[in-house]
């Protein structure tokens, strides 16, 4: 009676484990050390496309992706020899109806009552997830090259830049010497004080062409106010010739954590930008203004000019090549500067637009303590 029961506990646990062995999602296999299957689940067939006959009847090898014939070898050894109680592998193999599969490889190594040694290998099909994966690195490649790109062009701007600020400096120097009442020029003192900032900004844009993530530890206190007056005064003959009005209405006191640099360009780009897209229904109103929202200063850029259509723009805004007016001068990369000034900031930008009445850029910048 005994001994019946005992077989028939066997015989249940046999069939708990070959039912297991059939059902789980993943392909399992027995594969002698020669490397012949022995045993397959269902889910190897779906992986590979194979029935069990073929695959038994088949060299695994030969549905091998060339390139992947030896990723076993190295571990395989270690295996065999005792290094190693299993190890891990992606291999790629040719599905039956020709297309290239990604497949997750687990093995090992498992000893029977003869004393046999066999493999067990688990199959995971990751195609999908590899292919995702090529594409991110596909996508990273693209930016890191259009990066290359950009980082060129500003070096070659930026050094031609200089180049003219210099000779435009000198200029005013020469004619200081020639004619020594033009001091007293009021049109003339202008004229320098523009060069000392033209030269400035070219000092600044040296700087800014290197965009890359800054060490908060780096960021200085930064009073918003002074560098919003000086913006507004850099594009005074811009603003004069659009008949625009600027409002500054940011807080004398307030002050952020930033870079000098960083901090020119994005007030100026979006100064600019907002003269540069006014509407020719009526005269530009730029409004900036400042608030505290926990530990960011929000600076608020607004204008009453074309707007920006957000259901076809929105998700391309801030990327690189994308304009969305048809002005000569737009070539897409302010924007995308921009954004990347105010992130290595440690910061973010936000949008609320529409079309036909204006625009507000909501920049959030680190709070100086």
């Amino acid at each position: 009676m005994k001994v019946t029961n005992h077989l028939r506990n066997f015989s249940n646990a046999y069939d708990v484990l070959e039912r297991t062995f059939n059902n789980t999602y993943n392909g399992i296999a027995i594969v002698n050390l020669d490397g012949n299957w022995l045993k397959v689940n269902e889910s190897v067939c779906d992986i590979f496309g194979y029935t069990r006959w073929e695959l038994f009847n088949m060299d695994i090898n030969n549905i091998v992706y060339a390139e992947d014939l030896g990723v076993h070898e190295k571990k395989y050894e270690d295996l065999i020899s005792g290094n190693i109680d299993k190890y891990r592998v992606k291999q790629r193999y040719f599905h039956r109806n020709g297309s290239i599969i990604w497949v997750l490889i687990y093995v090992s190594l498992v000893y029977f009552k003869e004393g046999r040694a066999h493999m067990i290998w688990q199959f995971t099909d990751i195609t999908n997830r590899q292919r995702n994966q090529d594409k991110l690195k596909l996508m990273l490649s693209v930016a890191e090259e259009q990066n290359d790109r950009l980082k060129s062009f500003a070096n070659i701007v930026t050094h031609n830049l200089r180049s003219h600020s210099g000779n435009l400096s000198l200029l005013t120097d020469f004619i200081e010497e020639d004619f020594s009442t033009i001091k007293s020029n009021d049109n003339f003192q202008l004229l320098k004080k523009a060069v000392s900032n033209l030269q400035e900004t070219v000092d600044h844009l040296t700087q800014v062409a290197k965009i890359r993530e800054i060490d908060s530890a780096i960021l200085e206190p930064l009073n918003l106010f002074d560098y919003v007056e000086k913006a507004t005064y850099n594009i005074i003959a811009l603003a004069q010739n659009a008949e625009a009005t600027i409002y500054n209405e940011v807080d004398e006191d307030i002050c952020v954590m930033g870079k000098p640099a960083y901090l020119d360009s994005i007030v100026l780009n979006f100064l600019t930008n907002a003269i540069k897209y006014k509407s020719e229904d009526r005269k530009p109103i730029i409004e900036i203004s400042s608030h505290i929202e926990n530990d960011f200063v929000v600076l608020k850029i607004s204008d009453n000019g074309l707007g920006i259509d957000l259901n076809k723009f929105g998700d391309t805004l801030f990327q690189m090549y994308k304009t969305f007016h048809q002005n000569e001068d737009a070539i897409g990369i302010g924007l995308f500067i921009t954004k990347n000034h105010i992130e290595s900031l440690g910061g973010k930008v936000e949008i609320t637009s529409e079309v036909g009445v204006g625009t507000e850029f909501s920049v959030f910048l680190k709070k100086a303590s």
